[in-house]
C-alpha cells in the first residue's frame, strides 16, 4: 500500500518564500496512438478541501473517482493549465521531447502564473520559472497527483472522442494502449491518422 501523497513538498518551498506552487504530470507516454498530454495544477496549500483526501496517482483510481476529483480540482484549483502534443509531433520529435513540450504548455497556460514547479520524474523540461524533479511524484506529492489526475481525464475524453472519429479500433476502451483488441483492430482495419508510425508495431505496418 502507498503511503498518501502529502503537502511536504509544498509546505517545505512555502518556508523558503515560494507563493504559488505547481505540481505537473503527464499520461500517455506509452499507448500506440493518440497525444501524449500534461497538466500543471497550483492547489490552494491553505484551505482545508474535503476531497483533498481523496487525491491519489491517477493510476489507482478508477475512472469515476477519477471525474469526480478533476471536477473538485478544476473547481477550487488556483489554476489549471493543461498541454497536449499530438501523435505527429511525437513521431517527428520523439516522446521524451513531445512529452516536454506538452509539460511547458501546460505551465504557459497558468494564470496566475506559478513561483516554482514541481515535476514528476527525473527530468526537468525548459521552463520559465524555478523547478525540481520528485521521483514518483504523483505517489507522494499531492499537487503533482492532482496534475497527473487532470491529464488522465483530459487525455481519456480525447480519446473516447476519437472513437467516434475512427470507429472500429476500440479507442474509448482501452485509450491508444497496445492491448490485444487493440493490436487486432490494428491488423483488421490498419493505421488511423492519430496512430504513432513511430511505435512498434505500428511502424512494421507502415513501412
Amino acid at each position: 500500500m502507498h503511503s498518501l501523497p502529502t503537502f511536504d513538498a509544498e509546505r517545505e518551498l512555502q518556508r523558503q518564500g515560494y507563493r504559488l506552487i505547481a505540481g505537473v504530470d503527464e499520461v500517455g507516454r506509452g499507448p500506440l496512438a493518440g497525444p501524449v498530454v500534461a497538466a500543471a495544477v497550483i492547489l490552494p496549500l491553505d484551505r482545508g478541501l474535503p476531497w483533498l483526501s481523496l487525491v491519489r496517482d491517477s493510476k489507482e483510481l478508477t475512472p469515476q473517482s477519477r471525474e469526480y476529483l478533476a471536477q473538485h480540482i478544476e473547481g477550487d484549483a488556483i489554476a489549471v493549465g493543461i498541454g497536449q502534443v499530438s501523435s505527429e509531433v511525437i513521431d517527428d520529435e520523439g516522446i521524451v521531447a513531445a512529452t516536454q513540450q506538452a509539460m511547458k504548455l501546460a505551465t504557459q497556460g497558468l494564470a496566475p502564473r506559478p513561483d516554482f514547479i514541481l515535476v514528476d520524474g527525473i527530468s526537468l523540461p525548459q521552463l520559465d520559472c524555478p523547478g525540481d524533479c520528485v521521483v514518483d511524484g504523483d505517489s507522494i506529492c499531492l499537487s503533482i497527483a492532482a496534475a497527473s489526475i487532470i491529464a488522465k481525464v483530459a487525455r481519456d475524453r480525447f480519446m473516447v472522442e476519437m472513437d467516434g472519429l475512427y470507429p472500429g479500433y476500440g479507442f474509448a476502451r482501452h485509450k491508444g494502449y497496445g492491448t490485444p483488441e487493440h493490436l487486432q483492430s490494428l491488423e483488421r482495419h490498419g493505421v488511423c491518422p492519430i496512430h504513432r508510425k513511430s511505435f512498434y508495431p505500428v511502424r512494421e505496418m507502415v513501412r
